[in-house]
């Protein structure tokens, strides 16, 4: 365990001391930060709402059972007759 500890300590000073040392590397780390907020807050809350909102547990869960035992028999047939 002890060993594990320090594979990560000497990883996350390793990052540290780079970023440091680097001109552009406190920059950096805030255009990644922003990057990544952006990425899970803003483009969530527009783009991806969530597809069960409003139903109950008994919906939600009849809802998918039924996607996860749809099939699609289409590519089937049109791989037989390829």
């Amino acid at each position: 365990m002890l060993a594990r500890q320090n594979i990560f300590g000497r990883i996350w000073r390793f990052y540290r001391d780079g970023f440091r040392n680097m001109t552009w590397g406190r920059p950096l780390v805030w255009l990644i930060l922003l990057k990544l907020f952006i990425l899970f807050a803003v483009l969530r809350v527009f783009f991806f709402k969530p597809a069960m909102a409003g139903l109950s547990d008994e919906q939600k869960s009849e809802q998918v059972g039924e996607r996860l035992t749809k099939t699609n028999n289409t590519n089937t047939l049109n791989l037989l007759t390829d």
